[in-house]
């Protein structure tokens, strides 16, 4: 078993280059199953969830070759099988998506429950109704194992009832784009990756209107092409990349960071005291931050909520809460999407956080409280959770021993060498189980 060793108190400098969008690259990598020519993807991240795709569809008999750097080709020219292998699939919750391509490419797919991060109860029902509007069938097999298949895919209305749910507006986006007819999906989620996902299924040759709004309309075609396309930054590892120059108290410059993509992120740091500076495509987050929580009107306490795009992003809650604990004042975070995700903060109250669990959604921090090493090892419960702890690490009083860290890797690149870059004193050790 692999930990992280950080020593803390290092303020981190320098500059970084943003990755590519880990959600943008895992519904990419399933896009290119949609034409039977080759797709070369650019600014793919090399993290653990990504490389478990590419050998999911190599299993299935695509052809991926690694290009150098972060390039790779992805040609499915022929599908030999239409069954995920179920150790593979139910490592990355990402492995449902296969199921809209592979039901428009060859009309029929057999899957395991997905995988992923255990923040809270992440219902399927969006994608099924997603693919059963357009003519989709589902059998549900003893052994745990989700047979789907058509008699042929056919445009239809569909209203995501529940929430903008972003994988289930992907899946059934992928299934529509080849479908006969028109296809209307209202109450679409608008992220960056999924406006990354229907540029290149435009360049494909797919007919998509509505990019970037909660109303998507899809005009079936009869083939996709291949293509090449470049993912966009992630905003979630740059949204961390600037905690962790917040709380250390550095200075560091994030190029080809998207800004653009930055707005809610700037107003909710900025609400705990954390501001930056742009410079053409690149962030600067200058020195020493003010690190105060924005008082409120009647001495209330300030309160911060994930929404759907364009609003917070949930991802972003746990880093929220480090940084929370190193801004002066008092906050409650209420992240009402995910019953789990605030269950890692007792290993912060262990470094020294002044931290309530209110219940599974709310957490009230009151800030500022310098945190020391523990004095055993804290273990990394999911992806997001596992990157705060390292921000609480790079700024706690000691040396802090982070485990389980294959959850980090499923969504970070190099920490090790990326952090660093920067300054960080941080190693990758091995340890006993």
């Amino acid at each position: 078993m692999e930990a992280f060793i950080i020593e803390g108190g290092h303020p981190l400098s320098g500059t970084i280059k943003a990755n590519g969008n880990k959600n943008a690259a895992l519904k990419l990598i399933p896009a290119c199953l949609l034409t039977d020519q080759p797709v070369i993807l650019h600014n793919v991240p090399n993290i653990l969830d990504v490389r478990v795709m590419f050998k999911i569809i190599q299993d299935l008999g695509v052809e991926v070759t690694h290009l150098g750097d972060h390039s790779w080709r992805v040609h499915a020219h022929n599908l030999t099988k239409t069954a995920l292998d179920p150790l593979l699939a139910e490592r990355i919750r990402a492995s449902f998506v296969l199921s809209g391509p592979m039901l428009a490419r060859v009309g029929e797919i057999t899957l395991p429950l997905p995988g992923g991060d255990r923040i809270g109860g992440r219902p399927l029902d969006t994608h099924m109704q997603g693919l059963q509007a357009l003519g989709g069938e589902f059998e549900f097999r003893q052994e745990g194992l989700f047979h789907i298949y058509t008699a042929g895919l056919k445009g239809a209305g569909y209203l995501l009832q529940a929430e903008a749910s972003v994988t289930a507006t992907e899946n059934t986006l992928m299934a529509a784009v080849t479908a006969r007819g028109e296809t209307i999906i209202d109450n679409a989620a608008s992220e960056p990756h999924v406006q990354d996902l229907c540029n290149m299924l435009c360049q494909m040759g797919a007919q998509i209107t509505g990019i970037g709004t909660s109303r998507l309309i899809i005009e079936g075609v009869d083939k996709l092409n291949g293509t090449a396309f470049t993912i966009g930054a992630d905003f979630m590892e740059v949204g961390s990349l600037i905690g962790a120059a917040a709380v250390t108290g550095g200075e560091i410059r994030i190029q080809n960071a998207a800004p653009q993509n930055m707005h809610m992120i700037n107003l909710v740091y900025g609400r705990l005291g954390v501001r930056w500076e742009v410079d053409g495509d690149d962030i600067i987050v200058p020195a020493n931050q003010k690190m105060e929580i924005e008082q409120t009107l009647a001495g209330r306490v300030l309160e911060i909520k994930p929404m759907p795009w364009p609003g917070f992003p949930p991802d972003l809650m746990s880093i929220a809460v480090v940084l929370a604990t190193q801004s002066t004042g008092s906050i409650l975070l209420h992240d009402w999407m995910y019953e789990s995700r605030f269950f890692f903060t007792d290993r912060l109250v262990f470094m020294g956080a002044r931290i309530v669990l209110c219940d599974p959604h709310r957490v009230i921090i009151q800030g500022k409280s310098p945190l020391y090493a523990p004095s055993s090892a804290i273990v990394s419960p999911d992806i997001r959770a596992g990157m705060a702890m390292v921000l609480a690490g790079l700024c706690a009083e000691g040396n802090t021993e982070i485990r389980n860290i294959h959850q980090i890797d499923r969504g970070y690149e190099d920490v090790v060498g990326r952090f660093s870059q920067l300054g960080a004193n941080i190693q990758r050790i091995t340890v006993g189980n």
